[in-house]
């Protein structure tokens, strides 16, 4: 799949606009709205909650956003939810790339524009994703390799799941799969959440997530979370191996969590919007916080984004394309 004229133009917009210091004045809300596509409780739910709480008192807002969850279908209702709003930049929502990166691959029929629906405003923080198993699977099973030979041994067993359909998790699993001529069935969720709880319940094998959701059961024994995504390990879960440290570099990802304001936001807002993001992405109690979900906290300019956004969509076509899936498959 290739970049539309349009959506190469609203790109072209973003890198040379998106990222300079706008001089026009933008009004404070008095409280503005941020959408998040999954269940409350996941590690994302939480980066949202912890700048929602952090943007008061800034030219961007009066008060602190509330945060509004929109659960199902990967997040896309969010960002349905998201492109039907004011374009003043009072709605802004929370999403990672796999939305506007790799569904573009996925849906034959997306119902939202990822690029020209949308503006980016600043990434939020960067997850790595991991593989984590439950009581299904024995406890001599400790790494990627023994899980490959258990789910080999037990075909009938063999299955995960992922936060949804398409998802970088969903696609992760079926790489690994790709890889070691395996079958492993799919199981969609939405959210990490009643998934893992699938997992440590006993109801499925495995779960491919973000590594934050995972981590407090890890922590607790309830789990084991065999491998991370990440080029290094996450600084938080230092004795958890990355996969490409067990042999399978062909799973390395770090996917972002990032803003987006509906397209034709002004562009003053933005800049307001991206500088109390960022503001509040440098206090470090909040950086603490989702470093105990998981997640590293990392602000950008709205031209970053965009750039790492396309980047990534061109990363994930042939791969998605070698998997074979689409949302009618």
């Amino acid at each position: 799949m290739t970049l539309t004229r349009r959506q190469t133009l609203a790109l072209a917009a973003f890198a040379t606009g998106a990222g300079l210091p706008w001089r026009a004045s933008a009004q404070a809300f008095d409280q503005p709205k941020f959408l998040y596509g999954f269940p409350a409780g996941s590690s994302g739910d939480i980066a949202c909650r912890r700048v929602a709480e952090r943007v008061g008192g800034t030219p961007y807002a009066k008060n602190a956003a509330i945060v509004e969850n929109k659960p199902g279908a990967g997040g896309r209702i969010a960002l349905d939810t998201l492109k039907a709003s004011p374009n003043d930049g009072s709605v802004l929502a929370l999403s990672p790339f796999s939305a506007t990166s790799i569904y573009p691959h996925v849906y034959k029929k997306l119902s939202y524009d990822p690029v020209a629906d949308f503006m980016p405003v600043s990434i939020a923080a960067i997850m790595h994703h991991g593989l984590s198993v439950g009581p299904m699977v024995p406890d001599s099973v400790k790494d990627v390799k023994g899980f490959i030979a258990w789910a080999k041994a037990n075909p009938d067993k063999a299955n995960y799941g992922s936060p949804a359909a398409g998802s970088t998790p969903h696609f992760l699993g079926a790489l690994l799969a790709l890889s070691q001529n395996m079958e492993l069935k799919h199981i969609p969720y939405r959210g990490s959440v009643p998934g893992l709880t699938d997992v440590m319940g006993g109801q499925i094998a495995c779960m491919f997530c973000p590594a934050g959701d995972p981590l407090p059961n890890h922590r607790a024994g309830k789990l084991r979370l065999l491998a991370t995504s990440g080029s290094k390990r996450l600084p938080f879960a230092q004795d958890v191996l990355t996969f490409a440290e067990q042999g399978f570099g062909d799973l390395t990802t770090e996917e972002w969590f990032g803003f987006y304001a509906p397209a034709r936001t002004p562009a003053a807002t933005v800049a307001a919007a991206t500088g109390a993001i960022n503001a509040a992405l440098k206090d470090k109690a909040l950086a603490e916080g989702l470093a105990t979900v998981g997640l590293l906290a990392q602000g950008s300019t709205p031209d970053d984004m965009a750039r790492s956004q396309r980047a990534e969509f061109e990363r994930w076509g042939p791969l998605v394309k070698r998997i074979g899936f689409t949302a009618d498959s």
